[in-house]
């Protein structure tokens, strides 16, 4: 069994650490400075330092390193997971620089997937420059979202338009003015087959009836980084049958082809979380001193830091091998170790997290360090993308099926 990275990815490795190093952490400061003030001004505009990041990823290559082909950075899922786990040590900052942010990346695999001629030109090369972001409106408070066949939003067709209808929240990237676009998903006709009465289709954003309502936020945090999450209100909102994406009844299954990368995407930027995490924990713990000793000394410490690191280590190469598996056998091939990592990855970086914040004590829950911003994001992943129990329920059906 060969574990080590190929020449292309070791380069891109040195490469993005370098621009972390010079331009990234450095940024961190101003950034949240930034944000604070934006804050105060009930602006969930992104930092104004992310643009000149950009430029600079951008002079140095380091863009769309999620999308593989031509229109991306033509990397397999393998060489782009250590690279994606470098920008989870700064997630606020990194995977928006570099132009590989959720949601946008999910969105950009749909338009590039599934998308016409004039939709990748409209919207899809706009996103892959950085120069607009993206919205995906899936989620309804009114039903059970973690069943996407739930959902009651109403596509329906008037002549040379589709008119939509209904109410979303957890809208990831709404909040964000740049957000130009949204894939909205809705019921095209619900007398069809279950899995195929759904669709997909384009609103932008100044689309008449298109009301959002609120910014919602996520245990007191905005979640800027991924672009606030919004409650939106469709109203009567027509917009051309040529915003369709793919066919009518199509929209479960291009759900389910974005969804597969995105959680993966999700926990390698996660494990860049944890390691970071860790590096804070030590530092903390060397540095204070209780009852006449550093914390560091303590052996309940020195246990939480060794199985923070087993952990790491288990969950790295879990996402690894299923990274592989997608390059491999394809994401339905790697379905079982998809479903496994999105339950394993986020609970485990969620009890790392966990760990730091006690050893920072009351700092750990404070704005002055970013623990507590990450736990709240990490909870929050063990619903994205669909929760922890319906995760686990499919895989225990799949295990048992193989027995019966």
């Amino acid at each position: 069994m060969d574990f080590a990275f190929d020449a292309k990815t070791l380069d891109l490795i040195g490469e993005l650490e370098s621009f972390m190093d010079e331009h990234v952490y450095p940024a961190e400061p101003l950034a949240h400075e930034q944000m604070q003030e934006a804050a105060k001004n009930d602006s969930w505009a992104p930092p104004a330092v992310l643009e000149e990041l950009k430029a600079e990823a951008r002079k140095r290559g380091l863009w769309n390193f999620f999308l593989p082909g031509a229109e991306g950075g033509g990397l397999t899922n393998l060489q782009y997971a250590p690279l994606a786990e470098i920008t989870g040590r700064s997630i606020q900052l990194a995977p928006a620089a570099i132009n590989c942010a959720a949601p946008d990346t999910g969105n950009m695999e749909v338009l590039s997937m599934f998308g016409t001629a004039d939709q990748k030109k409209q919207w899809l090369e706009p996103l892959l420059a950085g120069e607009i972001r993206s919205s995906f409106a899936m989620t309804e408070p009114k039903v059970a979202s973690s069943d996407a066949t739930n959902i009651e939003t109403s596509i329906l067709k008037d002549g040379d338009d589709y008119v939509i209808n209904g109410h979303k929240w957890w809208i990831t990237g709404a909040m964000n003015p740049n957000a130009k676009i949204f894939v909205v998903m809705g019921k095209t006709d619900s007398s069809a087959e279950r899995h195929r009465q759904q669709s997909m289709i384009l609103v932008e954003r100044d689309t008449p009836g298109f009301d959002i309502k609120r910014g919602m936020h996520v245990f007191g945090y905005n979640d800027r980084d991924h672009g606030g999450h919004a409650e939106i209100e469709f109203h009567d909102v027509r917009v051309p049958a040529s915003n369709l994406i793919g066919a009518e009844g199509e929209g479960f299954a291009i759900a389910q082809a974005r969804l597969g990368p995105g959680r993966i995407h999700h926990c390698m930027r996660a494990l860049g979380i944890a390691e970071r995490a860790v590096e804070m924990m030590c530092t903390r713990a060397s540095e204070r001193v209780a009852f006449g000793k550093p914390i560091a000394d303590q052996g309940v410490v020195r246990d939480w830091i060794a199985e923070s690191r087993v952990k790491i280590e288990q969950l790295r190469l879990l996402v690894l091998k299923t990274a592989w598996l997608m390059d491999t056998a394809g994401n339905r091939g790697a379905h079982t170790e998809i479903q496994a990592i999105k339950i394993a990855t986020p609970a485990a970086v969620e009890w790392i997290l966990d760990k730091a914040i006690q050893v920072h004590g009351a700092g750990g829950l404070s704005q002055d360090f970013p623990l507590a911003e990450w736990f709240a994001g990490m909870r929050t992943l063990r619903f994205a993308d669909g929760p922890d129990e319906v995760h686990k329920n499919s895989l225990a059906r799949a295990e048992l099926k193989r027995w019966r």
